[in-house]
């Protein structure tokens, strides 16, 4: 029995050491974690931090693609160069393509869903918002709410009879702390707000796709031909379009689908609340919470959105004009698209209520998302630079003509931005702006594509380069597609594929487009370059 207790007691000291070891590394983990976060939010550049990312996620895409087997039979199996493109697209919410999607398996998909997942603004915003945590003490946060106000009238004027300037430092002191704390408080529910958002859209909005799947026999119909699984084709699909990336599961994008007015009309508001109207939408939020919870943070995030430090979170005026911009530029692309279009051959084979919805479609994915139901190599050139137009503007582009609230805060941070402009590199002047950069690629494109564009004229044209780089720099996915039936020397072996113009590419202009979905992914560090040119 002695030895039964003894072993007992053993046991029990040898657990307790065990789990003292388990927390002391758990602690360890958890501070390192906290430590690199500051480095990193203190000391690095955030847009090294942004490419080191998006480079890592590509990378770890690619080895996960390449590992996994596709669909297709060993001898059509794509390249290592087009298997790392299309991680670079899909971790980039670009949904460039040299490779037919039906040509991925189950797994594949799966990983691409991830890829799409994690490289949309939304989450990389919530990951933002993490070393944005990471700049503040992680001990001694605690701030007080009204303090003077709930002091006693006696005591309140007893103190201000008494009053030494030392008591005035420290209470400057004090309410310095309480902001700072009050600052941190807020950006820790804004990071659980985002999280929340992004749950909530990916839940319901799976549910109800897969809902209209079940229920809608052509649907389902389509699925089955391609042997495509419900619950894959739903959780990628909705991944997809509120990443705004344009990847669709089957070869044909949604032009399959177009005749299911119900299913566009779902895509439709989780591809705005994923991009364009994201950040109106988040403010109507914590806006709501405010007024439900009463709670002092989201006051603050309402009061202070500039100083929040998150780029989503606009004031109220910008918010309303960023919606009134939207609202017109949607109007004028469905007019001038119909008008147009509503009886081509594009629109074969719908009624009015679907074409409408359709066009609607077409217009809301040409900003940012790139799903289409169209064909767009049957579409007029007219309507294509219309879309150039569109996928050049970055999603937040607003109209403010009396922005008067806008410029009183950057009044007030003028100080400090000047002295910040002052010391900044050298570098940041050289920086030329987005248009210039769009227009040195597509000459090298040109240059790179030089033969093709002699003996493929009607294919390797202008207009389709341009669509094809503007469309990766806005990491859109729009494309005009390549056509057998344009090519000047007909060849029996040209076959139509269901991919981007790109797939046509030779392997140079291909890596050169994977540097251009990486620049365009990370376009907002180059928003304000060409400030040095003047050019009167």
């Amino acid at each position: 029995m002695k030895s039964f207790a003894y072993f007992g007691k053993k046991s029990e000291h040898l657990c307790k050491l065990s789990c003292t070891k388990v927390n002391c590394f758990h602690e360890n983990c958890k501070s390192l974690i906290k430590s690199s976060f500051r480095f990193l939010g203190f000391h690095v550049n955030p847009f090294w931090i942004h490419l080191a990312y998006f480079i890592i996620i590509s990378f770890v895409g690619f080895l996960a693609l390449k590992v996994s087997k596709p669909r297709t039979p060993p001898s059509l199996w794509p390249n290592d160069l087009d298997i790392f493109f299309t991680s670079v697209s899909a971790a980039t919410v670009s949904s460039m393509s040299t490779v037919e999607m039906e040509a991925f398996s189950n797994t594949q998909l799966i990983i691409m869903t991830i890829l799409m997942l994690v490289g949309g603004e939304v989450f990389t915003s919530m990951l933002e918002l993490q070393l944005e945590r990471s700049k503040f003490p992680s001990q001694g946060l605690s701030y007080t709410t009204n303090s003077l106000e709930l002091a006693p009238a006696a005591v309140s004027h007893d103190l201000a009879e008494n009053e030494k300037p030392a008591d005035t430092d420290l209470e400057s002191n004090r309410n310095s702390s309480d902001s700072d704390s009050l600052k941190y408080a807020s950006i820790k529910i804004l990071s659980y707000v985002v999280l929340g958002y992004l749950l909530v859209i990916h839940i319901s909005g799976s549910i109800l796709v897969a809902l209209y799947t079940y229920l809608a026999p052509s649907a389902r119909e389509v699925l089955t031909k391609k042997a495509l699984q419900v619950q894959t084709f739903t959780l990628f699909t909705v991944a997809s379009t509120f990443a705004n990336c344009g990847f669709v599961p089957t070869n044909e994008n949604m032009i399959v689908f177009k005749k299911n007015s119900g299913l566009l009309l779902l895509l439709i508001p989780q591809i705005l609340l994923g991009n364009t109207l994201y950040a109106p939408t988040v403010r109507f939020l914590i806006w709501v919470l405010q007024k439900i919870t009463k709670r002092v943070e989201y006051g603050y995030m309402l009061k202070n959105s500039r100083e929040m430090g998150y780029t989503h979170l606009m004031s109220s005026v910008h918010c309303w004009s960023l919606f009134a911009t939207f609202m017109v530029f949607i109007l004028v692309q469905l007019v001038v698209f119909c008008s147009m279009e509503w009886n081509s051959q594009a629109m074969d084979g719908l009624n009015c209520f679907e074409k409408l919805v359709a066009a609607l479609f077409q217009v809301v994915n040409s900003r940012h998302s790139g799903e289409s139901v169209f064909d767009l190599s049957t579409i007029s050139p007219a309507i294509l630079v219309l879309f150039v137009v569109m996928m050049y503007l970055p999603p937040y582009t607003s109209f403010v003509p009396m922005a008067i609230e806008e410029k009183e805060e950057e009044i007030k941070a003028s100080g400090k931005k000047g002295r910040k402009f002052r010391g900044q590199a050298p570098s940041q002047f050289l920086l030329f702006s987005q248009l210039s950069y769009l227009v040195f690629f597509i000459i090298l494109i040109c240059i790179v594509e030089r033969e093709k564009m002699k003996i493929d004229s009607l294919n390797f044209n202008v207009l389709n380069i341009t669509m094809e780089v503007i469309s990766a720099y806005g990491n859109v996915g729009l494309s005009s597609g390549y056509s057998c039936e344009k090519r000047l020397k007909k060849d029996n072996w040209c076959k139509d594929e269901w991919y981007g113009f790109v797939g046509r590419w030779s392997n140079l202009g291909k890596f050169i487009l994977i540097i251009v979905m990486f620049l365009g992914r990370l376009k907002k560090f180059f928003i304000n370059g060409g400030k040095a040119w003047k050019l009167s």
